[in-house]
């Protein structure tokens, strides 16, 4: 389907490492806020609905694309509102910031009606990764017209060490009628994490030839950057996440990847829901860090095979 002209938005194809006959284009929540959504069409084994963790773009998961793409299935994704293209929330650009958690699902109703109108083959799967995993598994309770769902290290709770715990929940809460939830939330820093970090220390792949190219899209493409959370962001991420490991698993066939080497999310609650989804599986992935679908060659297609395979026993 051809976009009207004033519907395309930028798309940085020098770094995406994307299948050919991509497009990225502009979407409106419905609350006005501006997203980019891209996508790629070829495939007819159906749609990934690919949702991203804080801090990302479209051009990340440009090589995830193409694998998906090598197995039969087309994919769209998203820039959450406040970060990547999509229209920033607070004036400092830098802090990744949301009003309310549940606002993502206006995100998700965009995309799910963009890969409509779009015409996608069908049917359409889930993708989540970090805090899309949230966002994903909050929208399979609402509804997500989905046959299956695969996880990658799912924001289900997130790391805080024991001390700093009430010490997060009291400051992040404590801020709103200051009004300075917008504020950077202690801890973190307003310079992105990727172009910030060298890759001996990064906690987010094993790849050094990935973390390289993670770098340089940053350098090319300054404006697809994002700093910490905000205060706000962080209140809400905890009081959704907790809300989430009360509920009952979907009725939904699922897999779930989770490398060894987390540190970000919080393994004990995705662990503990897995155990009680009827329909879940829990890869336990040796050597993988927090980015399961951007490691080493080999974790990644595991990844996808497991995914994809799933996906296909449920057509």
């Amino acid at each position: 389907m051809d976009l009207p002209a004033s519907d395309i938005a930028p798309f940085y194809s020098d770094v995406a490492d994307a299948p050919e006959g991509g497009q990225a284009h502009w979407a409106r929540a419905t609350d006005g806020l501006r997203l980019r959504i891209g996508h790629w069409p070829s495939g007819d084994r159906g749609t990934v609905l690919l949702f991203p963790g804080r801090t990302e773009y479209v051009e990340k998961y440009g090589p995830a694309a193409r694998d998906f793409a090598a197995r039969g299935f087309a994919t769209i994704t998203i820039d959450w509102r406040g970060q990547g293209l999509a229209d920033r929330m607070v004036d400092d650009p830098d802090s990744g910031h949301v009003v309310h958690f549940a606002d993502y699902q206006k995100d998700v109703a965009a995309l799910l009606a963009a890969a409509r109108r779009l015409n996608l083959p069908r049917p359409f799967y889930l993708v989540a990764h970090s805090m899309g995993g949230a966002i994903g598994l909050r929208a399979l309770h609402e509804g997500l017209p989905v046959r299956a769902a695969a996880f990658s290290a799912p924001m289900w709770g997130i790391i805080i060490a024991p001390a700093l715990r009430p010490i997060a929940w009291s400051v992040s809460w404590a801020s709103r009628p200051l009004r300075l939830d917008h504020q950077i939330a202690p801890g973190t820093s307003r310079e992105s994490y990727v172009r910030s970090t060298g890759f001996a220390e990064n906690t987010l792949t094993s790849d050094s030839a990935v973390w390289a190219w993670m770098q340089t899209q940053i350098a090319s493409h300054p404006d697809l950057a994002l700093g910490g959370p905000s205060l706000r962001w962080l209140y809400e991420a905890l009081c959704d996440t907790r809300t989430l490991s009360r509920m009952p698993a979907p009725d939904m066939p699922a897999y779930t990847a989770l490398g060894s080497g987390e540190t970000i999310v919080e393994p004990g609650r995705i662990h503990a829901l897995m155990a009680r989804w009827p329909k879940g599986r829990l890869d336990l992935i040796e050597g993988s860090l927090h980015e399961v679908m951007m490691e080493t060659p080999a974790i990644r297609a595991r990844f996808f095979n497991n995914a994809c395979a799933l996906f296909d026993a449920n057509r």
